[in-house]
């Protein structure tokens, strides 16, 4: 990546192209689109490179082989590596400093490569890049990376804008990326497109430390002036104020603003118009998303850094618009249309009319409940049958991605932007495991002593309630209320809440566990709620 503000050889970021009418996948055939590639980006392209290129094959503190190269940027290669100590591919970022360059401008130049992996390292988060190493061959540093396979974002926005939903499931990994590098003293300061990659299975990882601060060192000489993206930068940090999180917060802003409206509000024909325009200019209000986020991106981009969003309510306001599309109502009855023929004959209207109605209501039961019992399915839901893996069938959106837990036992879905998950867990007795099944409340006490000594994953500082629950088709029930904070977040980050019905078999010999995590507080609390008690009353069980 370039940090002066987009691609190689390029003064600013000026290629972002207005949306295209569809992109058809997100993550399909990624690979590069001309431009550069990040610090762990990698391409198939990439791989057919391998033993082409000078340097491949070079081994770098004796454990880690560059294989080919990903991209480079302002300062450093990308190289596709093997670590062969503990046989993983990684990427390793090479110093990259003109030789005509002073030494005392290559010595900042490596400096700062070491600033950047301190200030990554310092970062405990899955959406930030983890740097595994720091090897210095011939004077210089050499950074070690995770390699993250994906495109950045700035790539996928050359094929069109996004959906607002998804933009706010990638600002919400971003901002929890943020959260935690200020919650540790860090300041990104370059938050751009670029940077922000998109992996596998929907990971969002930003990227590239190279120009962040440190609270507490000191800075380092910025030589040649300004350093960072133009368009991409907070106001203050224009004005050579002291910068603080707000200052990433305001590129956030920005990101969201290019991602759904097809370009930079800041954006001129060159960095001097640039940030004159970030002083000045009012950016045009956005047109595409609810009222709730346009309002947001107003408020992000305002040039006082006290008047934006504090992280938390940034969250909500992502997190609401996150959430899966709501359903849309059933059409009102209205006047049917009767043919002209039978206009002044009554008797015939009835009949008619009678078997119209007869025949439209057959067809509605077998398009939406081809078995004819229990409540018609939803509109974009989707019956998952289950018989294998929980002895039951679970109805639930659509666009929710399924995962089964290796144990076998337990069935997932996840919503697309990451803020809920369904699942569905079977037990059931086995005397030569010594598996028992209690009554409903005696199960839903183990499940609160699971959370209570940490032995549920990626779940700490759990809060649990056990209440009682009404009978789900004539079965015992309890209900689990479980406040916690996942692992690997901040303090600072919003506490997740898993709503789970406990629901036990007349002979006590087998039970689910329906769970729906969400958001602990605001309106995801709500609709989250909401979607548990559809999920359930849908549900059905086998034995």
């Amino acid at each position: 990546m370039t940090n002066d503000g987009g691609r190689a050889g390029e003064p600013t970021s000026y290629d972002l192209r207005p949306p295209a009418a569809e992109w058809p996948n997100p993550y399909a055939g990624a690979g590069p689109s001309g431009g550069t590639q990040d610090a762990s980006f990698m391409t198939s392209a990439g791989d057919g490179a391998a033993g082409a290129e000078p340097g491949a094959g070079r081994r770098v503190g004796g454990r880690y082989r560059l294989v080919s190269r990903l991209g480079h940027g302002g300062m450093g290669t990308v190289w596709k590596a093997h670590d062969e100590v503990v046989d993983r591919e990684v990427a390793v970022k090479e110093p990259r400093v003109p030789d005509h360059l002073p030494e005392s401008v290559r010595h900042n130049v490596h400096q700062r490569m070491r600033q950047e992996a301190r200030a990554a390292a310092r970062v405990a988060h899955p959406s930030v890049v983890a740097v595994h190493d720091v090897v210095i061959e011939d004077g210089r540093p050499w950074i070690v990376m995770e390699l993250v396979r994906g495109r950045s974002l700035a790539d996928r926005l050359d094929g069109g804008t996004l959906d607002p939903r998804e933009a706010a499931r990638i600002g919400l990994a971003v901002l929890g990326a943020l959260t935690a590098a200020h919650a540790a003293g860090v300041l990104h300061r370059d938050v751009k497109p670029d940077n922000i990659l998109l992996g596998a299975e929907d990971r969002v990882v930003l990227t590239d430390f190279g120009i962040a601060r440190i609270e507490g060192e000191q800075g380092l000489t910025e030589t040649g002036g300004f350093v960072g993206s133009p368009e991409y930068v907070a106001p203050e940090r224009a004005l050579g104020q002291h910068p603080g999180p707000a200052s990433d917060l305001w590129s956030l802003g920005v990101v969201l603003y290019a991602a759904v409206e097809g370009m930079s509000p800041f954006r001129r024909t060159n960095a001097q118009a640039t940030m004159q325009a970030i002083l000045s200019a009012e950016p045009p209000r956005p047109t595409r998303g609810p009222e709730a986020f346009t309002a947001l991106l107003t408020r992000l981009l305002s040039k006082d850094p006290a008047a934006r969003p504090a992280a938390p309510e940034i969250r909500e306001s992502l997190e609401s618009l996150a959430l899966p599309a709501p359903r849309p109502a059933p059409p009102v009855p209205g006047n049917r249309w009767i043919p002209p023929i039978l206009h002044r004959n009554r008797k015939a209207q009835w009949t008619l009319g009678t078997g119209l109605v007869v025949v439209g209501a057959a067809v509605a039961v077998v398009a939406i409940n081809p078995f004819g019992y229990g409540p018609a399915t939803p509109l974009h839901w989707k019956v998952r049958d289950e018989p294998e893996i929980v002895r039951a069938s679970i109805t639930v959106p659509e666009d929710y991605a399924k995962s089964i837990d290796p144990d076998g036992r337990v069935v997932s879905f996840k919503d697309p932007g990451g803020v809920y998950t369904i699942s569905l867990t079977r037990k059931e007795e086995d005397k030569e495991k010594r598996v028992t099944v209690g009554s409903a409340h005696e199960e839903a006490r183990k499940l609160k002593t699971r959370f209570e000594k940490g032995e549920v994953s990626a779940v700490n500082n759990a809060a649990v309630t056990v209440s009682d629950a009404k009978p789900f088709e004539g079965r015992d029930t309890a209900d689990v209320a479980t406040v916690y904070r996942k692992s690997f977040a901040d303090t600072n980050d919003p506490k997740g809440f898993s709503h789970t019905r406990v629901i036990v078999n007349k002979a006590k010999n087998g039970a689910w566990l329906l769970e729906v995590t969400m958001p602990e507080k605001g309106k995801a609390r709500t609709q989250g709620e909401k979607l548990f008690d559809e999920v359930l009353r849908y549900l059905k069980l086998q034995g």
